[in-house]
């Protein structure tokens, strides 16, 4: 049975499921799609996931959407070490308290900026609208100073540390592009968390194509 990912580069959403893969070092096969070229706007695509957005996993001809669902199927449909939810089971719990505060608090705060800084008409990208989203942004950042519990999020490289990891690269992306933005922004903790990320192998084998 064949096992097809649908990934676009730049979805932090992809990303995480692409870590997934990689790092239970699944076997599949990937298509990459293209946001600038209307690949998820395609009728073939809609067929797939009617809301048209990435990631996808289709496993023979069962078809399922929602990154944190995938990363969830890939812990069980390879179960293979090394794990992305540990045994043990508050461990377990807390990563999973983790992905959910992800995707309800930093997910929105990073897009917030992305719209501030790139998506927002021309007469809207104030720098006003674009100091409120930083500021908001590192409010919520300011919080995760003390979400670890070591090295990483939760224990070893989990799927919490893939859930994460992809909004903090766009945060580190996006800042380059605007000015007087803090030096700061991530704090000390989640900067060298990010370092340690950039260093493993999954994550410069699945580095976005276009960021290369």
């Amino acid at each position: 049975m064949s096992v097809e990912f649908y990934y676009a580069s730049g979805s932090p959403y992809a990303w995480r499921v692409w870590l997934a893969l990689e790092y239970k070092s699944a076997t599949y096969e990937q298509h990459v799609l293209s946001f600038d070229a209307g690949d998820l706007e395609t009728p073939t695509f809609a067929k797939l996931n009617p809301r048209q957005k990435v990631p996808v996993l289709k496993d023979g001809k069962f078809v399922l959407t929602e990154s944190s669902a995938i990363v969830e199927y890939v812990e069980e449909r390879w179960p293979q070490v090394p794990r992305l939810f540990s045994l043990d089971v508050q461990q377990r719990a807390r990563q999973r308290q983790l992905i959910r505060e992800i995707d309800g608090y930093i997910a929105p705060a990073v897009e917030h900026l992305a719209e501030a800084v790139i998506y927002a008409p021309p007469e809207q990208r104030t720098e006003a609208a674009i100091g409120a989203a930083i500021a908001a942004l590192q409010t919520e950042l300011s919080r995760w100073e003390k979400a670890f519990g070591g090295e990483y999020l939760a224990g070893d490289p989990s799927a919490a540390d893939f859930t994460l990891y992809p909004f903090i690269e766009l945060v580190q992306r996006f800042a380059k592009r605007v000015p007087n933005t803090p030096a700061d922004l991530l704090g000390p903790t989640l900067t060298a968390w990010a370092a340690r990320m950039t260093a493993l192998q999954v994550v410069q084998k699945t580095w976005p194509p276009h960021w290369k």
